[in-house]
């Protein structure tokens, strides 16, 4: 937002120009918004006099050429002059002549209109056999506007007063001014500040001074009955809150007065003419867009005598040129339209369309001063890529109760620089408008929060400089009504904020705050994620970190149903469409773009979130499934199963947390067949031992997955519930060592085929006698399968005893019970 101090002084009874710009800047950016940037606009201007024509022949030599003789009060120097004391100055305008008053760019000066490009600087030159010093300048080469169609006339009408040759140039037009360009995302909440009379009052509240907005904009206004040209409103969307529109008639459209040109300029606005600049002017003024039709083209759309415009819903496939000459087809039904009989003539609160725009031929015009939903507006502009400085208001949330104000201050506006009259009730259709609601705050609940002792008499008086209004029952109770342009003031933390605001963040005591040394405690979940994390980095793999959103096909390639997945209405990307149901996915798909890029063999990991619409909790909620999920993967096959290479890693782990599990074929659970992407003739459940609990599944994945994904043969993983894990360990696994030598034993166990590993292992493991007082392990050696009826299945018994040396015998004996029982329940023979 861009903010002339000159045009702010204007419409302030705060006399902001004695304040100082360099402090006035420092209040800015500590109470206000960040400042941006300073543009000093008198510097650009400095050595332009104000230089009358005295006289005006033909260039002797040159037939579109005029050689002037100009007086400039004899203030500039170092100038040649005739004896008459007047400046020779060659021009090629075609409007220059004897008698006008003008902008006279001396010898030495840079034009300012080069300044941020090129810069050109005069001389005294001949031209043509004639000595010209310097130039006389049109109002493009001044930076005024974009008309080079000749020099600028200087006219008592723009001045006020007749200007005296000699005057400095940047005197006029209120040129000798500082533009303030402030962060518009500071002033996301506050919408009264993207108008330059906002501006003024905030301006002067910071600095804790009573400021008083003009009248015509603190009066409900009262619009005259008036009979001439039809016209009808009508607002057929509840999205459209307050839709104004009044027509004028014996309208001049004409190039804007010098100093609107000027003012519109400086605050980053190109003129067009008299009846667009006004629109822009009101609106930079007041924070509230205007538009302007052609009445005629209006009418001419409807083929009728009466014009109507309507603000509705778009249909779909509805199109629409708009004044930046884009064709534009609309994709749904939930745009706002502005049509004229039905037929689309603007998107409201966006652009104009190109079919009733005001041009030199326009001699009736219809005023617009609308309100519009600010979300609406917003998901337009994103949809079209249409951004605007209506939009940047609107989508702020604009109060439709100045909209009477503004419409009337319009009305004058026109009346005054086009010779416009209003023809025509002012149509005012409303939807509900809401009022600004009185908050009720105790001086004690606002000094509270701010850590400051102010009295009740300071903060109404801080309240009551930006214009707010308050009642005081008693000194314990503050009652404050907004003013209705502000809203944004809802509860009583608005109020602290805008007090703390207006009186001064810095001012609010530089106290530390008190300090607990009690240590903080430890998130114990976060904690254990963190030796999850050591646990599988120690063991070679490698922690990666994926999105929680993705592609409803990536869920599709593996099987998982997209329905039950959240969809984000307003993804950032196609890419990034679905909460993921569990973290494998993820994984896999990173697995071809690692093998492609040199990784032959690799493990990788994520602890993250998974969701999905079938877990909610007590407030309706979705719940977070808190996972851990690891692939293995290799170019090339290695010795042994995938699947062994992925239990390694598991088997590290549930040995790192004290978990004792099993592995029971996943074969068996037809419940994770359609929810995970594993086989499930070559995956298992983890089961910890003690409760029974699923901590999760492990396996190789289907070649469905796997040819989907581009996974080579060589893969495997798994995928374990967090907090189930969390829950399931047992502590450190530190046990000292035995002083006593250890005893190894192997045993063979021939069992039918259908008889898997799983099982012989388990049943092996959970009917050892362990002696007290031992340590050891149980683990496999060898599967052999000779024929189709049966396998040999060899495990390696090693065991210490931390009281005396084991005999062999005493391992065998061990051994032996084992075997014996296997034989009954297994029909294993030990070989």
């Amino acid at each position: 937002m861009k903010i002339s101090l000159h045009w702010a002084q204007q419409y302030s009874n705060v006399e902001l120009d004695k304040i100082g710009t360099e402090k006035l800047v420092e209040k800015i950016g500590a109470q206000l918004g960040a400042v941006e940037e300073v543009i000093e606009w008198g510097p650009k201007y400095d050595g332009a006099v104000v230089a009358k024509v005295v006289a005006c022949q033909k260039h002797p030599n040159a037939d579109k050429l005029s050689v002037c003789l100009v007086d400039d009060g004899g203030v500039v120097k170092q100038v040649s002059r005739n004896k008459d004391g007047l400046v020779e100055v060659v021009c090629g305008a075609p409007n220059v002549k004897a008698g006008l008053t003008v902008a006279w760019l001396p010898p030495g000066m840079t034009v300012p209109a080069t300044l941020d490009k090129d810069p050109f600087v005069l001389e005294a030159r001949d031209i043509r056999g004639m000595v010209s010093n310097g130039m006389l300048a049109s109002a493009a080469e001044l930076g005024i506007s974009d008309d080079h169609g000749g020099i600028l006339e200087i006219e008592t009408k723009d001045t006020g007063d007749e200007v005296k040759p000699g005057t400095p140039f940047k005197q006029l037009y209120g040129l000798d001014d500082v533009v303030i360009d402030v962060e518009n995302k500071m002033f996301t909440h506050r919408p009264d500040l993207f108008g330059v009379l906002g501006d003024a009052r905030e301006m002067a509240g910071i600095q804790q001074l009573a400021f008083k907005s003009p009248e015509w904009y603190l009066n409900e206004p009262k619009f005259a009955a008036v009979k001439g040209l039809a016209l009808e409103a009508k607002i057929e969307t509840n999205l459209v809150p307050r839709f104004m529109v009044v027509a004028m008639d014996n309208v001049a459209v004409m190039p804007s007065a010098i100093w609107l040109q000027t003012i519109l300029t400086r605050v980053g606005i190109r003129p067009i003419n008299n009846i667009v600049d006004i629109t822009n002017f009101v609106m930079h003024l007041t924070g509230q867009p205007m538009h302007a039709y052609d009445y005629d083209k209006v009418v001419k759309i409807g083929k009728k005598s009466t014009a109507s415009l309507e603000a509705r819903l778009s249909k779909k496939g509805e199109k629409l040129q708009l004044l930046n000459g884009k064709i534009l087809t609309l994709a749904d039904d939930s745009t706002i339209l502005i049509s004229a009989h039905g037929v689309p003539v603007g998107i409201g609160g966006v652009m104009g369309g190109a079919e009733t725009e005001v041009d030199e031929t326009t001699k009736r015009i219809i005023l617009e001063a609308a309100s519009f939903d600010m979300y609406n507006i917003r998901r337009t502009s994103m949809s079209y890529g249409l951004f605007t400085d209506a939009v940047t208001r609107f989508n702020k949330g604009q109060s439709p109760l100045q909209n009477d104000r503004i419409m009337a201050y319009a009305i004058d506006l026109v009346n005054t620089h086009a010779g416009g009259k209003q023809a025509s009730n002012v149509c005012d259709e409303q939807k509900k408008l809401v009022v600004p609601k009185m908050v009720r705050v105790t001086p004690a609940f606002v000094n509270e929060r701010l850590g400051l002792d102010l009295s009740a008499d300071a903060m109404q008086k801080l309240l009551e400089n930006v214009e707010f209004s308050v009642e005081r029952p008693d000194n314990n109770e503050l009652k404050i009504t907004p003013p209705f342009w502000r809203t944004d003031i809802e509860i009583p933390e608005d109020i602290v904020e805008e007090v703390g605001r207006l009186y001064g963040f810095d001012h609010l005591p530089l106290e530390l705050p008190k300090r607990d040394l009690t240590p903080v405690q430890q998130d114990e979940l976060l904690m254990f994620k963190h030796r999850l994390r050591t646990i599988l980095a120690t063991g070679g793999a490698n922690e990666v970190l994926t999105y929680s959103f993705v592609h409803g096909d990536l869920l599709t390639k593996v099987g998982q149903d997209p329905k039950k997945a959240f969809k984000l209405s307003n993804a950032l990307s196609p890419e990034l469409q679905y909460y993921r149901l569990s973290l494998t996915p993820s994984l896999l798909e990173k697995v071809h773009m690692n093998i492609k890029a040199g990784f032959d063999e690799f493990a990788i990991f994520e602890i993250g979130k998974a969701h999905n619409k079938e877990h909610f909790d007590d407030d309706k909620l979705p719940k977070e499934g808190q996972k851990l999920a690891l692939v293995y993967a290799a170019k090339l096959a290695r010795a042994g199963a995938a699947y062994y290479q992925a239990r390694k890693h598991a088997d590290e782990l549930m040995d790192k947390l004290g978990i004792d599990v099993l592995y029971r074929p996943l074969s068996e659970a037809p419940t994770y067949q359609t929810s995970m992407p594993f086989e499930p003739t070559r995956s298992a459940e983890i089961v910890a031992r003690h409760d029974g609990t699923i901590v999760g599944i492990i396996g190789e994945y289907k070649r469905s997955v796997a040819k989907a994904l581009k996974l080579p043969t060589y893969s495997a993983g798994f995928e374990l519930s967090t907090l189930k894990l969390a829950a399931a360990q047992r502590g450190g696994n530190y046990r000292p060592l035995p002083r006593y030598p250890k005893v190894s034993q192997d045993i063979s166990l021939k069992v039918p085929s259908a008889k898997t590993f799983g099982e012989v292992y388990d049943f092996v493991h959970d009917n050892l006698d362990w002696p007290e007082q031992t340590q050891g392990s149980l683990e496999p050696i060898d599967i052999y399968q000779k024929d189709k009826a049966s396998k040999h299945i060899t495990l390696r018994l090693t065991i210490a005893s931390f009281e005396k040396t084991l005999t062999d015998q005493e391992v065998t004996k061990l051994l032996d019970n084992v075997a014996a029982k296997a034989a009954k329940a297994l029909s294993a023979e030990r070989l």
